[in-house]
């Protein structure tokens, strides 16, 4: 049995993340990382879905190094057959903000200047009330929370679920996906034939994807989603 989850989540704080840096730009893409989302929803570091979970291998509240481990935390939702697409903009506006600090000299030496030259950056962030939405893919029925922190403000998001209705599953075929992918899980069991990318750490996406492989329809989709074919054959792979 394969159970397929259409979520989406609507901001209800700014959200910021450095996908990029430009000069003294620090820019937020308007995408979800899959890796991102497997974290938002709370599929890491839980029991229920992790073969290991220990306080050494804990990030929520403390990271002793700064040393990602995304096979290690992802693998195990391979064997629970639970996939996590990324998250495309249904609607979404971006706000700029400017910050800036200043020294400190209790802290430092104070050394004499000619110039008064202020620190300060700027962040690009996704405003409230733009939403995103991806597909979760699973053999098994799944809890979801209502709520989710994402970002570096850790930035509340309303999750909203609902399952669709397969109609019928195809093998070997051509087809086009207008959503976002992740060209490691996909390529494996997929031929991809054209795609845009998206340049984003820690693995650069794809959209607009035109392929050849086994995926899903659906019925009673809504309007905007009508015709909506979604790969079939996807897991979390990595690069050595």
């Amino acid at each position: 049995m394969t159970i397929i989850y259409n979520c989406t989540l609507e901001l209800h704080d700014s959200l910021y993340f450095a996908t990029r840096e430009i000069g003294r730009l620090y820019e937020t893409e308007a995408v979800l990382h899959n890796y991102a989302l497997a974290y938002i929803l709370g599929f890491v570091d839980n029991p229920k879905y992790q073969t290991e979970v220990s306080t050494e291998n804990s990030y929520r509240y403390f990271c002793a190094e700064q040393i990602p481990k995304y096979k290690q935390h992802l693998e195990p939702l391979n064997k629970q057959n639970i996939y996590i697409t990324p998250a495309k903009p249904k609607h979404h506006t971006s706000v700029l903000n400017t910050w800036k600090y200043a020294d400190n000299h209790y802290h430092v030496e104070m050394k004499p200047t000619s110039k008064n030259i202020p620190s300060f950056g700027r962040t690009k962030e996704i405003a409230p009330e733009s939403e995103f939405e991806f597909f979760v893919i699973s053999k098994e029925k799944l809890n979801f929370p209502h709520w989710v922190r994402m970002g570096k403000w850790s930035s509340k998001a309303k999750l909203e679920t609902k399952s669709l209705e397969i109609d019928k599953h195809y093998s070997n075929q051509e087809f086009t996906f207008p959503y976002v992918l992740n060209p490691l899980d996909v390529m494996k069991s997929n031929q991809i034939l054209s795609f845009d990318t998206i340049n984003m750490p820690p693995v650069s996406l794809i959209q607009n994807i035109h392929m050849i492989g086994d995926y899903f329809t659906f019925k009673n989709l809504p309007k905007q989603m009508q015709g909506l074919k979604l790969p079939s054959n996807m897991s979390y792979q990595f690069s050595a």
